[in-house]
């Protein structure tokens, strides 16, 4: 006679199975009846099984997995589990768990890499050209002198007098700043799909910076941003950064300063850069009127930045400085290199083009210094065909905590390169290189997005040091 089945081990078997819906809502009117008439003794043997013919039955042990036993006789299931049982279960179970393992890996993976292409853009990018705020600014003429020149060199004038005067930025030695910021990737472009990242407020990687300057031209970065650090740094002759991947290495090129001190940090090193810039117009800025200044890079410094089949063929700084109160509201860069493809076929050019907007001034100790702003980027790959054209868009905010000046105790030796760095020197020309070679390893879904950022100019790169956690 075959053997009765209690309740819970009739739906254990049916889970077991792994019915559908659709399954389950077909045999649920016979389910419900056998297990009806189990419970009375109405069917099949009646009361001959354990169980007297009215009283109901005892419940089978509740066993996790598969019921060997158990199965249902219009399909051949007990025959089927009998001769599987628990191994088939076990393996079946294990079967499943590589694809979730490498979804996971997976989405772990892109993170990495969107925070590597935003430290390695928006981390600490370089100025244009090498600076020294301690040469004075050109004397203020418009005898033989273009009206463009002239009319930089007078705004240049109106923008020191509006952040503390000559006199007393000329004072400083040395300066501390602290802030934090929040870098986000908001949208990646190709082939002529454009991928949004819509939950940008909430995927936002929060981090803090420490930044050390000091007189004439030495200076020192500390950045942590989502777990990663980056330092870099400038001791007035050697300008060195330091990457998780790259390491400690020299920078190529001239001395420069760091393209964040410009941010509204520091106004005598601001109007230096701007010393040889012409004024170009007027345009509005959130709606303010504003002047603006155009820097071009000289030809001997974009020569001397560039390396191998890597070329760096511009790089233009904008400064828009406010009619109405003569500070700088907003900053923009573009920085254009191609790389010669090494089998004689089409060049590749990299455009990173940033926009700084510089707010909230505020006085300290008589200097106005900009609390806050916002800094949008464009990473454009083109010059093969159409379809293998990429841009990528990220953001950056930042808001500044701590200023301080002329800080007792801090000497030369806070700004000593470190000791591992590489010999010779890394320009970003190499960089984009490397990333052309280091494509592997990303999955599908993400193949577009870490080629961008394998290829990012991590020129623009500048950090060091201690993770530095975010205490809000």
């Amino acid at each position: 006679m075959e053997r009765k089945q209690g309740f819970f081990a009739a739906l254990r078997g049916e889970v077991a199975r792994g019915l559908s819906p659709a399954r389950a809502r077909r045999k649920s009117d016979a389910v419900e009846t056998a297990v009806a008439l189990r419970f009375t003794g109405g069917v099949g043997g009646g009361g001959g099984g354990g169980g007297g013919g009215g009283g109901g039955e005892m419940l089978a042990p509740l066993m996790e997995g598969p019921d060997p036993e158990t199965g249902d006789g219009e399909r051949g299931g007990g025959v089927r589990a009998r001769r599987e049982g628990w191994g088939h279960w076990v393996r079946g179970q294990l079967s499943r768990s590589p694809s979730s393992v490498a979804v996971a890996a997976a989405g772990a993976g892109a993170a990495r890499n969107d925070l590597r292409l935003l430290l390695g853009v928006m981390g600490a990018p370089l100025a244009p050209v090498h600076v020294c705020a301690a040469e004075p600014l050109p004397h203020l003429s418009v005898k033989d002198t273009p009206i463009e020149t002239s009319s930089a060199q007078y705004i240049l004038q109106q923008y020191l007098a509006a952040s503390g005067g000559h006199k007393l930025l000329a004072s400083v030695r040395n300066a501390y700043t602290m802030g934090k910021v929040r870098m986000v990737a908001t949208e990646f472009e190709a082939a002529g799909r454009v991928v949004k990242n819509r939950s940008a407020s909430r995927c936002a990687e929060p981090g803090r910076f420490v930044l050390w300057k000091m007189a004439p031209e030495m200076w020192y970065i500390e950045l942590a941003v989502g777990g990663s650090k980056v330092h870099a740094g400038c001791n007035g002759k050697l300008v060195w950064r330091h990457t998780p991947w790259l390491g400690a290495h020299a920078a190529k090129g001239p001395v420069r300063p760091l393209r964040r001190a410009l941010q509204g940090l520091d106004p005598l090193t601001t109007a230096s850069m701007f010393a040889g810039a012409r004024c170009i117009g007027e345009r509005k800025v959130n709606g303010e009127d504003c002047f603006i200044l155009k820097l071009c890079t000289d030809q001997e410094t974009l020569k001397s930045r560039s390396e191998g089949l890597a070329e760096i063929i511009r790089h233009v700084m904008f400064g828009y400085f406010s009619q109405r109160t003569g500070l700088l509201v907003h900053m923009e860069d573009s920085h254009l290199t191609r790389i010669q493809s090494t089998t004689g076929g089409d060049a590749v050019y990299w455009e990173t083009t940033i926009n700084s907007f510089i707010e909230d001034y505020r006085p300290v100790e008589g200097i106005m210094i900009a609390h806050s702003g916002r800094s949008a980027v464009t990473l454009f790959r083109f010059g093969e065909v159409a379809m293998s054209h990429t841009k990528t868009r990220m953001e950056e905010a930042w808001n500044i905590e701590e200023v301080a000046f002329n800080v007792p105790g801090l000497s030369m030796d806070c700004f000593i390169p470190p000791t591992d760095i590489k010999s010779g020197s890394v320009g970003e020309t190499m960089e984009l290189s490397h990333g052309e070679k280091s494509k592997t390893g990303p999955p599908q879904g993400h193949r577009a997005k870490v080629a961008a950022l394998e290829k990012v100019e991590e020129e623009k790169v500048a950090w060091s040091g201690t993770i530095l956690q975010d205490r809000n």
